[in-house]
């Protein structure tokens, strides 16, 4: 797993961290099944907080990318249910297209980003 974090980004690391263990299942590089690192070993890979790992680390278990078990650590466990995570990627859809509308982005560019963006990831 190769985590890179942009310390002057706006975006939090925690955040960055999230999205990057997202990017990273969804691409196939870990998979359900696998463990993460541990908050203390990956706090030191990277050279961050380990609060900052734990934050990130409690995002995923509850949006349903992680379990926590005291004995495995993080493990990617994704969550079956499909009707709550399409309500969630809808929020959050919402959000990114309205962005879009106020920057003058044509429906017709946002359906090639993601037929761009499905085509790196081999779907």
């Amino acid at each position: 797993m190769y985590i890179s974090i942009d310390f002057n980004s706006e975006e939090a690391i925690y955040v960055q961290l999230c999205n990057q263990i997202i990017m990273q299942i969804a691409t196939a590089e870990i998979r359900e099944g696998d463990n993460l690192p541990s908050v203390r070993e990956l706090a030191d890979k990277i050279g961050i907080n380990m609060h900052t790992v734990n934050k990130a680390y409690s995002i995923l278990r509850q949006e349903g990318y992680l379990t926590l078990d005291r004995r495995k650590g993080a493990v990617i466990s994704l969550n079956p249910d499909k009707i709550k995570a399409m309500n969630e990627l809808k929020r959050t859809l919402r959000v990114l297209m309205a962005q879009a509308v106020c920057k003058d982005i044509s429906k017709e560019e946002i359906h090639e980003l993601i037929d761009i963006i499905f085509t790196e990831w081999g779907k």
